[in-house]
C-alpha cells in the first residue's frame, strides 16, 4: 500500500464504527467512512474535541451538526488549499492523494524539459496545483463549474494565479475526443473519475463501465515522449490487479513503460492500522 504519511496539517486521529476523526489544521471533524467496518473503544475525550460532525440521513444525503468555520486552509509542503464543509460531507480535498503528488512532482521537476499535463475529473485541483508547482503547464478539466472555480481559489492560495493552468468546464470524455481531433498532445495524464454520476442529459456514468474507454482514449493524447499516466479509483471492484490490467492493455501495450498499482491509504494515529482510501494505478515511462 502507498501511504500518504507526510502530512503535517492533516491526520486521521481515530476511526471506529463507520466514522473517522480527522484533524484539518486546527479544525477537527467527524465524517462517515464506509471502509471503517471495525469497532474499537473510543476515547471520549479525544472524540469530544470535534468541532463538527457529518451524519448521514436514512432517507439519503446527510448534514453537518454545525459549521466550524466558513472556510479554512491546510498546507502540504509548498501547496496550500482552501477548504470548507460541503453539504455532501466533503471538504474539497482528498488528503490521501498526496502520496501521488509525492510521486509525480519529482518526475516533472527532473524532466529537464517543458511538461504538459492533462488532469481529468480534476475537482478542486489538488493534483493540478501539485503539477503546476512542480513546473508543468496543466489543462484542468471538470464538468462542475463550481469545482473549477474552487480550483482557481486554490491556485491563488498556492501562489499560482499566473501559472500556465487552463481551466475547462466540460464532460471529460467529450473533451478528450475533441482534443484527439485537434491533434493535442500531453506528456502526462491524471484522472480521478467518480465511481458514479450523471451527465447533464441524465446519462449514467459508472467507472467500471467507462474506465477502459477513458484510458484508451487518453492514451491517444500522449506525446512522443510521455512522462507518466495516473489513474485513481474509489470503487472497491476496481482493485490494483484490475487497474493494472487496464493500464497494460490500453497504455503500456502501445507505449511501453512500467506499470504499478496499489491501494492508497492514510495512517490512523490512535492505532497501528491504516485507513484504505481506494486504488491508484501508475505508468512511468
Amino acid at each position: 500500500m502507498w501511504l500518504a504519511e507526510n502530512w503535517r496539517d492533516y491526520e486521521v486521529l481515530d476511526a471506529s464504527d463507520g466514522e473517522k476523526l480527522e484533524r484539518w489544521g486546527d479544525i477537527i471533524l467527524i465524517r462517515p467512512d464506509p471502509t471503517v467496518i471495525w469497532t474499537k473503544n473510543r476515547d471520549a475525550k479525544l472524540w469530544g474535541r470535534a468541532d463538527a460532525r457529518y451524519t448521514r440521513s436514512k432517507s439519503g444525503g446527510g448534514s453537518w451538526d454545525r459549521f466550524a468555520r466558513d472556510t479554512f486552509f491546510v498546507s502540504y509542503g509548498e501547496l496550500r488549499f482552501r477548504l470548507k464543509q460541503f453539504g455532501f460531507k466533503h471538504t474539497g480535498l482528498f488528503p490521501e492523494q498526496a502520496v501521488n503528488w509525492d510521486w509525480f512532482m519529482p518526475l516533472i521537476k527532473n524532466a529537464g524539459r517543458p511538461v504538459r499535463v492533462l488532469n481529468l475529473f480534476a475537482y478542486t485541483g489538488g493534483a493540478t496545483m501539485a503539477a503546476a508547482k512542480a513546473g508543468a503547464s496543466v489543462c484542468h478539466v471538470d464538468a462542475a463549474k463550481g469545482m473549477v472555480s474552487w480550483a482557481k481559489d486554490n491556485a491563488a492560495a498556492c501562489g499560482l494565479t499566473d501559472a500556465p493552468i487552463r481551466y475547462i468546464v466540460d464532460d471529460c470524455i467529450k473533451f478528450i475526443k475533441r482534443e484527439i481531433r485537434r491533434g493535442s498532445r500531453y506528456d502526462a495524464v491524471i484522472m480521478d473519475p467518480p465511481s458514479y454520476g450523471r451527465g447533464p442529459d441524465g446519462e449514467v456514468f459508472k467507472i467500471e463501465d467507462r474506465l477502459y474507454e477513458l484510458c484508451e482514449l487518453s492514451e491517444s493524447l500522449l506525446s512522443d515522449e510521455p512522462l507518466f499516466f495516473l489513474v485513481n479509483s474509489y470503487t472497491s471492484v476496481l482493485g490494483p490487479a484490475l487497474i493494472e490490467n487496464i493500464l497494460k492493455l490500453t497504455v503500456t501495450k502501445k507505449r511501453g513503460g512500467r506499470v504499478s498499482s496499489r491501494e492508497i491509504g492514510l495512517p490512523v494515529k490512535s492505532a497501528d492500522i491504516v485507513l484504505p482510501c481506494g486504488t491508484a494505478g501508475r505508468v512511468e515511462f
